[in-house]
């Protein structure tokens, strides 16, 4: 799954893979947009707090909040195990648009497909 992650996260724009201290980050322009564990079974990512309230409406057994102040800010995790390919690259879409700079986030959004 993490080879998953990865392929889709470095197909957007200007997207950098960098160690953040036990994890494996990827980033826009400095930003952290997604991290996950060697042996994770979850990714957390940076959604908007709309978003976040969107996405954890599917289950909130799948997708959560950080339990901690960084949930209240966006940051979310993603249940590997139960999360469909589709719906991960949505989430990370949208994590991605959310730190991204504007005129990057319009590019991957108009690559995306429908």
């Amino acid at each position: 799954m993490n080879e998953l992650i990865s392929d889709i996260a470095l197909s957007f724009p200007e997207v950098k893979e960098a160690p953040h201290f036990e994890k494996i980050s990827y980033r826009v322009k400095g930003k952290i947009f997604a991290t996950i564990g060697e042996k994770a079974d979850l990714i957390c990512v940076k959604l908007s707090v709309s978003d976040q309230d969107i996405f954890c409406l599917h289950d909130p057994k799948i997708i959560f909040p950080v339990p901690n102040k960084w949930g209240k800010l966006g940051w979310t995790y993603v249940d590997l195990k139960s999360i469909s390919k589709a719906m991960l690259r949505e989430i990370l879409v949208s994590a991605y648009c959310a730190v991204a700079p504007k005129k990057l986030a319009e590019q991957l959004m108009s690559e995306s497909p429908e």
